[in-house]
């Protein structure tokens, strides 16, 4: 049922029972007309309009849409973005690390411009512009991020039936992607002044970050027990992650744990460091903040007989190594005095796993096989971003076309000249 009601007349019945039409208090204030129709759970709903045809435009809209099954309550929309925001965080499956990351973003980029909205009310250019903004002041990779949230708000939206469409999804929004870098691996001589740049206590370190392509937390968290000297294997079952204030163990990304071949050198290099430094009896939460404790005997100590903490880690021994190693200048000083060193994503320890592998693929290990060490979810994902490093691809490329298809054609040819 749905029809149009005149909110400014009304109509009586005269003493001699005829109707009339009088004017009701309302007259002559506010909208005039209103759209009334029954919703799918029988209750009656109602939008007011200045014009009687967009009244009835109204109702003839929202019939259509209860009978195709497309119907959207229009006052849903009024409902708050940051309301939505909290729903959606709280929603997430996803690991701590990750979610802590969305709840960052979210309260420093996106609830600045949206959380007081009505989600009915976002425009796909208000959103375009917003990421316009962002792109001019911070990296690629929190503009991506920060739009995943808001997409992911938006996306709650439409399935809890606040809005019909997302306007995250219109054509006229783009978000930047990011520039793609190729991957350079570090020469021999320098990873081994890197190596010689450490201090004894730490040395082993970056010998495994190049022996074994292991990343940084999961080096952090190698025990002894990890490792396999009969077999010649590394077992990473687990890494060192930071949550907030605090850290747990935690399985490596992706979740998988993994089999890394272990070279002999570097399991006489392991010998000699639990020799001189005995392993580290460690408990830390599982997982989660708040997860069992688990202990471990980790292979890397930091100076207070503590687990190595990946900031300190950076700033007291990598860095003043790579100084040394002549990889990065001396560092400055900033108004504060506080000492800061130059560099970028191109001098982190991620670079060692580079070195591994582009000494791996050198060595004839195939793609499949790499991505099983280095712990990569994709083959696809190992192959894009070492493919380069795969020694004599052209010639092999220029030698089969040879071979397949101009050598044998030339030959013919000459066959048929000489006839």
């Amino acid at each position: 049922m749905a029809f149009v009601k005149d909110l400014w007349t009304k109509t009586v019945r005269n003493p001699d029972g005829k109707p009339q039409k009088v004017k009701t208090g309302r007259h002559g204030k506010g909208k005039r007309w209103l759209a009334v129709w029954v919703d799918p759970d029988g209750k009656e709903r109602s939008t007011a309009y200045d014009r009687k045809s967009d009244a009835e435009r109204k109702i003839a809209t929202m019939g259509a849409d209860i009978a195709r099954g497309d119907y959207i309550d229009p006052h849903a929309g009024k409902v708050l973005f940051d309301d939505l925001a909290e729903r959606w965080l709280a929603s997430r499956l996803v690991d701590p690390s990750t979610k802590i990351r969305y709840e960052y973003i979210h309260r420093l980029h996106v609830a600045p411009t949206f959380a007081k909205r009505q989600v009915k009310s976002i425009k796909p250019s208000q959103i375009q512009a917003w990421i316009s903004d962002l792109s001019s002041r911070f990296e690629t990779s929190t503009v991506q991020t920060a739009f995943l949230v808001l997409q992911g708000i938006l996306d709650l939206a439409v399935a809890d039936e606040a809005i019909k469409r997302s306007p995250a999804k219109s054509p006229i929004v783009h978000v930047p992607k990011r520039a793609a870098e190729e991957v350079t691996a570090w020469s021999d001589e320098r990873v081994h002044a890197l190596i010689d740049a450490h201090p004894a206590l730490f040395r082993l370190l970056p010998m495994l970050g190049a022996a074994c392509g292991l990343r940084q937390g999961e080096l952090f968290g190698l025990a002894v027990e990890d490792i396999d000297f009969e077999q010649g294997l590394v077992r990473v079952r687990r890494q060192i992650k930071k949550l907030g204030a605090d850290h747990i163990f935690a399985l490596p990304k992706n979740d998988r744990e993994r089999v890394v071949p272990l070279p002999e050198w570097a399991a006489e290099a392991i010998r000699r460091h639990v020799s001189a430094y005995p392993p580290l009896t460690c408990s830390l939460p599982w997982e989660r903040v708040d997860g069992k404790l688990r202990t471990h005997n980790l292979l890397f100590r930091w100076t207070d007989d503590r687990f190595i903490k990946a900031r300190s880690y950076s700033e007291t021994v990598w860095k003043p190594a790579l100084v040394k190693a002549g990889v990065i200048p001396c560092p400055a000083k900033d108004s504060r005095q506080r000492v800061r060193f130059a560099t970028s994503r191109k001098e982190g320890l991620h670079q060692l796993r580079h070195y591994y592998a582009s000494v791996m693929l050198a060595g004839g290990v195939s793609v499949k096989e790499l991505a099983e060490y280095l712990g990569h979810a994709d083959p696809g994902f190992t192959l894009r971003v070492y493919a380069h490093m795969m020694p004599g691809s052209h010639e092999r490329a220029r030698q089969a076309i040879d071979n397949r298809l101009f050598q044998p054609r030339a030959t013919r040819i000459e066959t048929k000249d000489l006839a």
